[in-house]
Order: C-alpha cells, then sequence, then structure tokens
C-alpha cells in the first residue's frame, strides 16, 4: 500500500468512498474508507475495488458503514463521485470513457448518461476543466513556464492548452500571470478625503 492511499485512510476521506474498501485482518469486516470506526494498524489491512472482493476474501461488511448499501446521496451521485475522484487523481493522464467505465465496473453508456445525469456535463468535459483549474493554480502560485504545466496537468501541446484556457478564463496563460502581477505590483490608493479630512468610508 503507497503512501498516498494510507493517507486517504488515515484522513478518513469520503472522496474515495465507492473507489475501494478497506479489509480489516484483525475483526474480519470491511468498511468504506471514510468509516469512523477506530483506525487499524497499517499492516492489518487490504485494500478491495468492490465489496463483493471483499466478501470473496472472506470479510464481512461493517454495520457501522454499511458499505454493501448505496451512499447518502443515491447510487448515481455516487459513482459520480467515483467518477470524480479517480480523475482529479490523474490529471495528468485522464482516463479515456472505456478506462473509467472498466475501472469503476459499468458500462461505458451507463456512466455516460448517469454522470451526465447527476453533474450535467460528460466525463470528458469535467476531466477537461478539472485540468484547466489546476492549470490557472499552479500559473498563479509558481514560476514554472506554461509549457511544463501544460504537460503536467495532461495536455499535450502548449497550444491546445492556450486555446483551452483561453475559451474558459478569457485570457491566455501569459495574459493571466501578467494581469496577476501588475495587480500585485499596482500600490493600494488611499480613499479621498473631503476638506475636513475625513476620508470616506
Amino acid at each position: 500500500m503507497n503512501e498516498d492511499l494510507w493517507n486517504t485512510i488515515v484522513t478518513r476521506n469520503r472522496k474515495y468512498d465507492g473507489i475501494y474498501y478497506l479489509g480489516i485482518k484483525t475483526t474480519g469486516i470491511y468498511c468504506r474508507p471514510s468509516c469512523r470506526s477506530r483506525l487499524p494498524k497499517r499492516e492489518n489491512v487490504s485494500v478491495y475495488r468492490s465489496p463483493g472482493e471483499a466478501r470473496q476474501a472472506g470479510y464481512r461488511a461493517c454495520k457501522r458503514c454499511k458499505p454493501d448499501s448505496p451512499g447518502p446521496n443515491g447510487p448515481d451521485a455516487e459513482l459520480a463521485a467515483q467518477v470524480k475522484a479517480v480523475v482529479d487523481s490523474r490529471l495528468h493522464h485522464s482516463p479515456s470513457l472505456q478506462e473509467l467505465a472498466g475501472e469503476i465496473g459499468v458500462s461505458p453508456f451507463h456512466l455516460q448518461r448517469t454522470f451526465k445525469k447527476v453533474t450535467g456535463t460528460s466525463p470528458a468535459a469535467y476531466a477537461l476543466n478539472a485540468k484547466l483549474d489546476r492549470a490557472r493554480q499552479l500559473l498563479l502560485a509558481t514560476d514554472k513556464p506554461a509549457a511544463h504545466i501544460a504537460t503536467q496537468v495532461g495536455f499535450r501541446s502548449p497550444s491546445h492548452f492556450s486555446a483551452a484556457f483561453h475559451k474558459k478564463f478569457g485570457q491566455t496563460p501569459s495574459e493571466l500571470r501578467n494581469s496577476a502581477k501588475e495587480k500585485m505590483a499596482s500600490p493600494a490608493v488611499p480613499p479621498a478625503a473631503d476638506k475636513n479630512g475625513r476620508t470616506e468610508s
């Protein structure tokens, strides 16, 4: 188990509910990642992709988090949350619709239809927006070249990145950076005072 996966268990990250399930060797039960039961030792945890896999390994469902039941927002919302979690974790190489469907265990048609019903957009459009939002964060927070950021978030060419960025934000990456620098460089203008020396509130 890698460190990133273990951290999602330690923090009980609800975002990963439905993405994987935890088998606890000492109790013989399996749980959602967000289960509020006492945190087990790392060496006593096995990870499974579905409740069926956990049951086949001999685990029974936790009565507290009920991992074999749909999430509180219903199965469609849970499926959409699974798709978002997978896409968000792989912005540098967004999986195709077929890859997503295979990983989550549903048909591509069902995944596309359900995700769009819940979110109002397609998995591909969600992935593109997630890439651009992440790129914007990096442009403002780092000095990395725009071409490097484009590659980091999964764009194959800087020109495609720049065009998509402009379409979403109304600015090219360089224009965004320049406007941010200008705002930081501009001194704050104090409010004007009236003839008695009082300033406007």
